[in-house]
């Protein structure tokens, strides 16, 4: 029988099984994917790169 895998909980760090029993894989509970989530909602994490649009300068005021 081959060992299960694991990985850390990306918010606390906690050892979490890889697989179906891990609902909430690879975060360890629904409270470490929700803080996660509001981490990524206050752009506090972000993927490095340019913008994807910018609008430009000469037209800010028509919005």
């Amino acid at each position: 029988m081959s060992t299960p895998l694991t990985v850390s909980c990306p918010t606390c760090n906690k050892t979490v099984v890889w697989g179906e029993q891990s609902q909430f894989r690879p975060f360890c509970s629904k409270r470490c994917q929700l803080i996660d989530l509001g981490e990524w909602a206050d752009e506090e994490k972000r993927i490095a790169g340019e913008p994807a649009w910018m609008p430009d300068q000469d037209n800010e005021n028509e919005y």
